[in-house]
């Protein structure tokens, strides 16, 4: 009997530890919402005087706690990303004029990482891939020196520069606590991919992960890169093998349509059809990322309109607060969860932008 009760007591002790275990790796793994919001007056002014008592956030229709609090003054954390393919190839001049203004717009202590596109060659070909210029600083030389290195490419790796900045500049989180919820992605880009080894997936998926807020200046490149393709098939721009496949891809595996990955074989208006519907898939990607994130998307038409678009992000960026918050719902499935911010003890007519929702993470289990 002593030797019974003295399994019993082991057994019971061994299952209280491996129940406690499991508690901790629950509560450790436990996400937690960063919402960007912006609050204006009814006549367009930032209101920046705001605390965490001012707030209120539910999810799905339930109260949550809120549990950190970024004030609209605290430093930001951003990635610059500069597409310097396609039509920008020879407006470098201008790239860098835009992206030294949107700089020079932003508060002291925000900090500025640059990525843009470079071409390589390796064994007799050349390849664009992403360059990291500089990780975050908030050295205005050392981002003024980077921006002189800015280089052109005969490609666009956008998915592949989107996974480098989110892998390789905000791969750990924020060492200070003020920092979460406050970092960006600021993309100048048609977002028409050509040449990255990822897909737009990937990038989806994982920026859920980071919390991070996503703008995107959407240049129309489209007169341009269509003139290209309507030239005679020996000197036109042609669609890369992943763009036909992208194409193609809408149209599901069942269907019987006949594939062809041979430019000279399309017709005039078959390569106008392809490069409508990727222009169409880049900014119905680039709204996705920007609405589940609590961005925006900027279209332009050149980049002149881009430097005036670069400097509104920096002022929308200056008024955000962060809001973080651990859901009380707890189920790891998988599901699409709405937000709403409600604002308290100011004067009527304000508005508010926030972060609309976003996917809960999934169990491993």
């Amino acid at each position: 009997m002593r030797a019974y009760i003295s399994i019993v007591f082991v057994l019971v002790t061994f299952a209280s530890f491996v129940f406690g275990q499991n508690e901790e790796i629950i509560r450790v793994e436990t996400q937690l919402v960063n919402v960007p919001v912006s609050v204006k007056d009814k006549n367009g002014r930032p209101i920046l005087n705001l605390r965490r008592e001012n707030f209120v956030v539910y999810e799905d229709g339930v109260k949550q706690q809120i549990e950190s609090f970024g004030r609209a003054t605290e430093p930001f954390e951003i990635a610059l990303l500069l597409d310097t393919s396609g039509s920008t190839r020879n407006e470098l001049t201008l790239i860098r004029r835009a992206a030294e203004n949107f700089i020079s717009s932003l508060k002291p202590g925000d900090k500025v990482a640059i990525i843009a596109f470079q071409t390589v060659k390796t064994e007799n070909k050349a390849t664009a891939v992403p360059e990291i210029l500089t990780k975050l600083t908030d050295d205005r030389t050392k981002l003024k020196d980077a921006l002189a290195e800015v280089k052109t490419s005969n490609g666009t790796p956008y998915y592949d520069a989107m996974l480098e900045i989110l892998d390789k500049i905000f791969s750990e989180e924020p060492k200070e606590t003020s920092l979460h919820g406050r970092r960006a992605i600021v993309a100048l880009t048609d977002g028409v991919d050509s040449v990255s080894l990822s897909d737009f997936d990937e990038v989806k998926e994982k920026l859920r992960e980071r919390n991070i807020v996503a703008y995107f200046i959407q240049l129309d490149t489209r007169d341009f890169f269509e003139q290209g393709l309507l030239q005679d098939c020996e000197t036109a721009t042609r669609f890369s093998v992943a763009q036909l496949r992208r194409y193609y891809k809408q149209f599901g595996t069942k269907s019987k349509m006949e594939k062809t990955y041979d430019f000279c074989s399309l017709g005039y208006f078959e390569r106008l059809a392809i490069s409508k519907k990727l222009y169409e898939i880049a900014d119905e990607e680039m709204h996705t990322l920007a609405r589940e994130s609590g961005g925006k998307v900027f279209p332009v038409a050149d980049l002149n309109e881009a430097r005036t678009a670069l400097k509104q992000v920096a002022e929308e960026i200056s008024t955000i607060y962060t809001l973080g918050y651990y859901s009380s719902n707890e189920r790891r499935d998988g599901t699409y969860r709405t937000i709403k911010v409600e604002v308290k003890g100011i004067s009527p007519g304000f508005k508010i932008q926030a972060r609309e929702g976003y996917f809960a993470p999934r169990s491993n289990y």
